[in-house]
C-alpha cells in the first residue's frame, strides 16, 4: 500500500477545494488536492449557472451589510450570523480577485453587470453569461491551481475515511480507482470540500458524486453536523416536455432576466394565495415557490405531469432572442417554442443548507479538520439566499485553506503505519465479507441507492409529515443495519464500480439518517422544512440542531443561534 505524506489534504476539487488549495499553497504548505472525479470537473460549481451574489455597488449603490441583512432574513432566524458575516463582507473582494484572474464577468462600460435576484433588495448578483458562470469559474480556478508547484493534484482518489488520534486528524485512507490500490495519506491538516448531498433524492440537480461524502467523513471522525433538516428544492426544475443536452435548472437565468408567469393547471397565477408576490416578475423565494407548486398539485390544480406551468408567452420573439438567442435555438431543436407554449416545471433537490459545524476559522471540533463550501452548515440558516453558494465556496475555501496551513507548524509529525492501520484493514474486510449468507441475494448497492433516493423523495421531500419521517427513519435503519452489512461488492479494485457504489451507499445511508432524524425532531415548519401536520413556526425551535455520532449511533441536541450585532451602512457606488 502506497504511503503519501503532505501538510494539507483537501478533499474535493470544486470551487471551495480549489480556493482552499490556492490559499494553503500561498501560505507555503505542501498541498494535496484530490477528488473522486476529475479536478474541477466534479461537484456543483462546474454545473452552476447564474448568479453570484456580492455587494459590489456596480449596478446600484450597495453595501455588504445590506447583503448580510438579506441573507439573515432569508435564513429565517437560523443563520450562524458570524459565518454569514464572513460570506457577505468578503464576497466583493473575491469577485474582484476572480476578475483579476481573468474571469470574464458580464460588464457594461467596465462595470460588472448585476441583476436582481429573489430575496435581494438591490441588483447584486453578477454572472459570466447565460449558462456558463460555473464552468467559467472552474476554469479560472483550475488555471490558478496549476500555477502552484506545491499543489499535488490527484483525480480518481476516493477518500474512504479519516484517521484520528487523540481528537486530531493525522491522515486519511483512500482508494485510487484507476490503479486499484488503497492509499495511506499522512496529513497535518485536512479540509473537507466535497460538496452537498442532494444526490440522496430521486429528483435532483446534483452531479453523481454529491451524496454527502464530506458529511459522513466528518461524522465518523468525531465532528458534528448542524441544520441537516434543511434541504433546498429548486422550484422550477424542468419537468416536460423532454429536453436533450440541457440542464434541468436551466430556467433560473430566464427567471432572472425575463421573470415568467408561474401558472397552475388551470393557467391561473397562484403564488399570491400563499403569501408571496409574483406578477410577471416571478421573484418569490425558492422555499415558498416549491411549497406552493406542490400544494397546487395536491389540490388537483397541477399541470398534466405533476408540476406547474412556467410561461413566457407574453413576451415577443424579439425579446426572447435578445435575452437568450443561443438558448432559444437549442430549445427550438427540442421542438420548444416559448412564444407558443408554456413548459412544465416542478421542484428538484438543489442545495443543502445544513452541513458540518465549524467556527469562524472553518475548523471543526476535531483538531486539524476543516471544512469549506456547501458541506459547511450555518451560514444560510433555513433557506439559502439566491446567489450565495459560489461566494460561500470562495470565501470559506480561502479561510479554510489559510487556517489549515497555519496549523501545520504547531502540529507534530504524525506518520501512519503502512499495512498496520486497523481502520483500513477493517474496511477492506467489511467490503469483502458479508456477515452471513444473505437473504438479499438480488440486492446490489446500486439498487439500494435507487431505493434510498425514492424513499427520501417520497417521505423527506418538500412536504413532510411525522408518519412519513418515522417510516423513512425505520426503513433507512433497516437498510443500514440489516441489508448493507450483507452486501458484497464484486472482487477487485481497478475501476470497480460495484465497490464504488458500496462506498457511496455507506456514506449516503448515514447522511440520509441524519437528515431524517433532524427533520423528525424539528416540530415546526420553517424555510425549507415544511411539515404538513405542523404548518406553523414555533419560537421554541429558533435554535440550531446538532447531530453527533455517539457509540455508532446518531444523536441530536439543540443549541442557541450565533448572533451578531451590526449596523446597516449607507449604500455606496463602487469606484470600479
Amino acid at each position: 500500500m502506497e504511503l503519501i505524506e503532505t501538510d494539507v489534504l483537501i478533499v474535493g476539487a470544486g470551487a471551495a477545494g480549489m480556493y482552499a488549495s490556492i490559499s494553503a499553497a500561498k501560505s507555503n504548505a505542501r498541498v494535496m488536492l484530490c477528488d473522486k472525479s476529475l479536478i474541477s470537473r466534479g461537484g456543483a460549481t462546474v454545473m452552476a449557472q447564474m448568479t453570484v451574489a456580492a455587494a459590489l455597488g456596480h449596478q446600484e449603490a450597495d453595501h455588504w451589510t445590506h447583503h448580510l441583512q438579506d441573507t439573515i432574513k432569508s435564513g429565517q432566524e437560523l443563520c450562524n450570523e458570524k459565518l454569514s458575516y464572513l460570506l457577505c463582507k468578503n464576497a466583493p473582494e473575491k469577485i474582484r480577485q476572480m476578475r483579476d484572474w481573468k474571469t470574464n464577468w458580464a460588464n457594461d462600460n467596465e462595470r460588472i453587470r448585476q441583476v436582481l435576484a429573489p430575496g435581494h433588495g438591490v441588483k447584486r448578483c453578477c454572472y459570466v453569461d447565460f449558462l456558463n458562470t460555473g464552468p467559467a469559474v472552474s476554469r479560472t480556478l483550475r488555471g490558478e491551481v496549476a500555477k502552484l508547484k506545491n499543489v499535488k493534484r490527484v483525480s480518481g482518489l476516493t477518500i474512504i475515511d479519516l484517521v484520528v488520534e487523540k481528537n486530531r486528524v493525522i491522515g486519511a485512507i483512500g482508494l485510487n480507482t484507476e490503479a486499484g490500490e488503497y492509499v495511506s495519506i499522512g496529513a497535518k491538516a485536512i479540509v473537507l470540500a466535497a460538496g452537498g448531498l442532494t444526490q440522496l433524492f430521486a429528483r435532483n440537480s446534483a452531479s453523481k458524486n454529491m451524496g454527502g461524502d464530506s458529511h459522513a467523513l466528518a461524522l465518523r471522525a468525531g465532528a458534528n453536523l448542524m441544520d441537516m433538516e434543511f434541504v433546498q428544492f429548486f422550484p422550477i426544475g424542468h419537468l416536460a416536455p423532454r429536453l436533450v443536452g440541457m440542464d434541468p435548472i436551466m430556467w433560473d437565468p430566464f427567471r432572472y432576466k425575463l421573470g415568467g408567469r408561474l401558472l397552475n393547471g388551470r393557467e391561473e397565477q397562484f403564488i399570491e394565495n400563499y403569501g408571496g408576490e409574483d406578477g410577471d416578475a416571478y421573484t418569490v423565494g425558492r422555499d415558498l415557490a416549491a411549497y406552493a407548486i406542490l400544494k397546487e398539485c395536491e389540490a388537483g390544480r397541477g399541470s398534466p405531469n405533476g408540476g406547474a406551468w412556467l410561461s413566457f408567452q407574453h413576451l415577443s420573439k424579439a425579446e426572447l432572442d435578445e435575452a437568450f438567442g443561443p438558448i432559444i435555438k437549442k430549445l427550438s431543436a427540442n421542438n420548444i417554442d416559448l412564444t407558443k407554449q408554456a413548459i412544465e416545471v416542478a421542484p428538484i433537490a438543489h442545495y443543502h443548507m445544513g452541513g458540518i459545524e465549524v467556527n469562524e476559522s472553518m475548523e471543526t471540533c476535531v483538531k486539524g479538520l476543516f471544512a469549506a463550501g456547501e458541506c459547511v452548515g450555518g451560514a444560510n440558516g433555513a433557506n439559502r439566499l439566491s446567489g450565495n453558494a459560489i461566494p460561500e465556496a470562495f470565501v470559506f475555501g480561502e479561510i479554510a485553506g489559510a487556517n489549515a496551513a497555519n496549523t501545520i507548524s504547531e502540529t507534530p509529525h504524525l506518520s501512519l503505519q503502512i499495512g498496520q492501520n486497523s481502520l483500513l484493514n477493517s474496511l477492506v474486510e467489511l467490503s469483502r465479507q458479508p456477515k452471513q449468507k444473505s437473504q438479499f441475494k438480488t440486492v446490489t448497492s446500486r439498487k439500494l441507492l435507487f431505493e434510498l433516493q425514492k424513499l427520501m423523495w417520497k417521505n423527506v421531500g418538500v412536504l413532510r409529515n411525522k408518519q412519513g419521517l418515522q417510516m423513512a427513519i425505520d426503513e433507512i435503519r433497516k437498510m443500514k443495519n440489516d441489508i448493507f452489512p450483507n452486501l458484497k461488492p464484486a472482487s477487485g479494485t481497478v475501476f470497480n464500480t460495484s465497490l464504488m457504489d458500496w462506498l457511496d451507499l455507506r456514506n449516503s445511508l448515514l447522511c440520509a439518517e441524519a437528515i431524517c432524524l433532524a427533520a423528525n425532531e424539528r416540530k415546526e415548519s420553517r424555510g425549507a422544512h415544511q411539515m404538513e401536520d405542523i404548518p406553523f413556526k414555533s419560537d421554541k425551535f429558533t435554535k440550531n440542531q446538532i447531530i453527533s455520532m455517539v457509540d455508532g449511533n446518531l444523536v441530536s441536541h439543540w443549541q442557541d443561534v450565533q448572533r451578531l450585532k451590526f449596523d446597516l451602512e449607507k449604500p455606496r457606488w463602487a469606484n470600479v
